[in-house]
This record gives C-alpha cells, sequence and structure tokens, in this order.
C-alpha cells in the first residue's frame, strides 16, 4: 500500500489525549492533501484502508484519528495495527499530550466536560484516559507534547513532519530545553550540556541567547564541547540505524542546560546541523528561549 518512491508513511493513526489537539492535527493533514477521516473505531482501521486502496485514494497520504470510546480501547487498536501490520499496510501512530493543568484549562476554556469523566471531577478523566492510553503512547512512533503550543505551532509542527519533501529515512526533531523547567514529555534521547561552563555568569553574554554568535563561539570554544559533539554524533549514527531497522520514523533529541537559554541552544544547533550533514532529515527547535 506505501509507494517506494515515497519516504512518508502508508497509514497515520492520529490519537492521543482528548484536548491535546488531535483536530487541529487533523486539519493540518487535510490542508496537506491527506485523506482524513475523524473519530473512527479502531475496528474500522482496516475497512478504511482497504477502500483507499480500492478506489485509488493517496494511499500513503491517509490518516484516521481514534479516541477513547471504551475501555477496550487499547485491545482494539493493538488488534487493528497488527492486522494492518499483517496485511503489509505501514502504519505509524503519532500520539498528541498535554500536561494535566493545561488540559484542565483547555476544557474549562470551553466549558465542556471530560468524555470519561462521568459524574466524577474532570481531573479524574484525565486521569482515567491518561491511564488507558499509557501502553499506546509507550508504542506511539511520534509523541507530541502540546501542553505550549498554540494551534498555529501545533500545525506548523505537523507540516514540518509529514507535508516536506518526500525523503525516506529517520526524522529527526532536535530541542533545546532548560532543566529547571521540567524534561520534555515527548523525549526520545536526553543530551545533558550543564558540564560546559555557564554564559549566564558573563554579563556581556547573559541577555543573549544560544543563537547569537557571541553565545555559540563562548560554548563551543570551551573545553569538552568539541568532544561531545564529535562523542555524540557518533553515537546517535548508531542509534538512528537501529531505529531505522526497526521501524521507528520519528525521534526527538531533547538537548539541555540548566535555563534552556544558551548552553542547550547553541549545542543543539550544532548537533542539528552535523546530523543534516549525515543527510537525516532534522528540524530545530528551542522550547524555552525567551521563557526567563
Amino acid at each position: 500500500m506505501t509507494d517506494d518512491n515515497s519516504g512518508e508513511p502508508g497509514f497515520v493513526i492520529v490519537t492521543g489525549m482528548s484536548g491535546a489537539g488531535r483536530s487541529t492535527a487533523a486539519k493540518a493533514l487535510e490542508d496537506l492533501g491527506w485523506f482524513v477521516i475523524d473519530n473512527l473505531p479502531p475496528g474500522l482501521l482496516f475497512s478504511l484502508a482497504e477502500e483507499a486502496g480500492r478506489v485509488k485514494l493517496a494511499a500513503d497520504h491517509v490518516a484516521a484519528v481514534v479516541d477513547v470510546r471504551s475501555l477496550a480501547f487499547t485491545t482494539d487498536l493493538n488488534a487493528a495495527i497488527e492486522e494492518l501490520d499483517g496485511r503489509g499496510v505501514e502504519v505509524r501512530v503519532v500520539f498528541l499530550e498535554a500536561s494535566d493543568d493545561e488540559l484542565v484549562r483547555r476544557f474549562e476554556n470551553v466549558r465542556r466536560p471530560h468524555p470519561l469523566q462521568g459524574e466524577n471531577r474532570l481531573v479524574d478523566g484525565i486521569d482515567r484516559e491518561r491511564g488507558i492510553l499509557r501502553e499506546v503512547r509507550a508504542n506511539a512512533d511520534l509523541v507530541i507534547d502540546t501542553s505550549k503550543l498554540n494551534v498555529h505551532e501545533l500545525r506548523k509542527k505537523i507540516v514540518s513532519f509529514f507535508g516536506g519533501e518526500d525523503r525516506p529515512g529517520l526524522k529527526v526533531n532536535v530541542v533545546s530545553f532548560g532543566y529547571k523547567y521540567g524534561l520534555p514529555v515527548d523525549a526520545d534521547l536526553v543530551v545533558d550540556c550543564r558540564f560546559l561552563p555557564n554564559p549566564h555568569w558573563v554579563p556581556e553574554l547573559r541577555p543573549m541567547n544560544g543563537l547569537d554568535v557571541p553565545v555559540r563561539e563562548y560554548v563551543l570554544s570551551q573545553p569538552g564541547a568539541k568532544e561531545f559533539l564529535d562523542g555524540y554524533e557518533e553515537v546517535f549514527g548508531v542509534v538512528a540505524a537501529g531505529y531505522t531497522r526497526e521501524g521507528k520514523g520519528y525521534a526527538t533529541l531533547a538537548v539541555g542546560c540548566t535555563g534552556g537559554k544558551h548552553r542547550s541552544v547553541a549545542m543543539a544547533e550544532q548537533l542539528g546541523a552535523r546530523l543534516r550533514e549525515r543527510g537525516m532529515d532534522v528540524q530545530v527547535s528551542h522550547r524555552d528561549v525567551g521563557r526567563e
């Protein structure tokens, strides 16, 4: 069902937490020309894939948005994915999530109950859904944390992953972050740059960030910086090859320092550039720049 000349998945399942942006992701895919079905029961996934191929839709650009409808959701979804795999359909699962506080805020803003809260509190519904989806999240090919994303930023991220040139191989998201704001929940690998001297303590560098030339030059000139980049480039090359062999289409590499402003930003940019030189499809983002 896949086109051998395309790097895009044969079939994408969009799922995740209620309120985390599934509808926005679906709309972004539709605008890219994908054939998207929303609120599809897991048991009908294979029928959709079969029909897409029968009527000659753009079968390598088909997506289904599925959500929790019953306690059997995980079993039904896993069975559907196994059936698709068994019939030779390439499947990728995109999981959208957000923090409990952000989900509460979003539901309160639209004044709607959570679909699983019943007669209980909103937080109870969120907790119940998170438990049901735990296995699905763990096995997802791509996890996107939308806690700090508005609809435009989420759309941009979806377009970045699915709307570019058709290129085979692993798609890599390198994101800088500050440890004091917490680890990115969608990170596959975490790199710690706090072993390098902090430009925060250099008065003329403090107002700048790692995108500024003086900060970049300061960070990269420190003992161990080049060796670290050389070593991690090689390590990630091995990891990326393994991910590709295992059929993983996406990887998020999180690069952290204390505040996510100086060291992690400069190093993330360097790692991203090096991985691109290796032929990888890389996007670089900076989660916490401007947050201080």
